[in-house]
């Protein structure tokens, strides 16, 4: 990381809305989500405080890890379009704060999940903040056009601490919902890699359109989709679900891969459209399958199932 504050450009201290954008709220919503529907899912009634202090405690862990990444990649944020405008390349926070308040912010977390849940959850969200910051955000990200692959670990552990939260313990049903995101996240963050890649070639980060050139992208996107879609479909085919998830997650799957088919497809002067189609979807395609997770774990926990 080389980005700092000069004494010209020191600033006092952010607001509150400036910390709260270092915990990248968006991020934090879908992982606050795919916990819930973890901790719902998993077997037994969870007390409903410790719930809320389990899901309040992941939140923070997930904030902290957003504070961490935009500390170490305030570098590359300040150059890149989309993201020069966030709170420590625009000067409105000093880094030594961003570090200060995500490190505290992660071991407060920790300590709560362990302390009033268990120590198993706590243990992963750790493995969590720690993958993200470390292993992707100062590693992979700027070494490998593989960094979204492996990186994309840290994303789907959300539902397996919200599972062991609920339970103490890991079993087949989390690992599946950890698979659905770990297969998702390539496919998803490669799209926006399509159209956003002028960006990623300023800040010299390595993403898959900069370094093997968009058709192999798109072709790894196919790919992924055609993974992707039994992948969906495991939580049902295992049992773990009930048929109004199999339902879903087949349209679902079979309009992901259409719309990957589309990209590969398109020539030069749609293939930016046909990328932003898909993935605006494949948000829409995650959020649909936890939900609908969500919708029958709701029903089991209320005996309408």
């Amino acid at each position: 990381m080389a980005f700092e504050v000069t004494d010209a450009e020191a600033v006092d201290g952010g607001e509150v809305r400036d910390f709260v954008a270092l915990l990248k709220p968006r991020v934090m919503s879908l992982v606050v989500f795919t916990a819930a529907v973890g901790m719902l899912a998993a077997p037994g009634n969870v007390h409903p405080v410790l719930g809320v202090i389990a899901l309040l405690a992941i939140a923070v862990g997930a904030g902290a890890s957003g504070a961490l990444n935009m500390w170490y990649d305030a570098d590359v944020d300040a150059v890149m379009r989309r993201t020069a405008a966030r709170p420590i390349p625009a000067g409105r926070i000093h880094p030594a704060e961003a570090l200060g308040f995500g490190l505290t912010l992660a071991v407060l977390s920790i300590l709560v999940l362990g302390l009033a849940v268990n120590w198993l959850a706590a243990g992963l969200l750790a493995f969590t903040i720690f993958f993200y910051a470390v292993i992707y955000t100062a590693w992979l990200k700027r070494w490998t056009a593989q960094n979204i692959v492996i990186g994309g670990a840290a994303g789907a552990f959300p539902p397996v601490i919200g599972w062991a939260a609920a339970s103490g313990h890991v079993t087949l049903e989390p690992l599946l919902m950890f698979l659905i995101i770990f297969t998702w996240t390539p496919p998803h963050f490669w799209a926006l890699a399509l159209f956003a890649r002028d960006d990623y070639a300023r800040a010299g980060i390595p993403m898959m359109p900069n370094v093997a050139g968009d058709p192999s992208t798109r072709r790894q996107i196919f790919a992924y989709s055609i993974l992707l879609a039994p992948v969906g479909l495991a939580p049902w085919l295992f049992g773990f679900a009930g048929p109004l998830y199999g339902l879903a997650a087949a349209a679902l799957g079979f309009e992901f891969v259409r719309r990957a088919f589309v990209l590969l497809r398109e020539g030069d002067a749609e293939r930016y459209r046909a990328a932003k189609s898909l993935f605006g979807f494949s948000i829409l395609y995650l959020s649909g399958l936890f939900a609908v997770l969500l919708l029958e774990a709701l029903a089991r926990l209320w005996g309408w199932a």
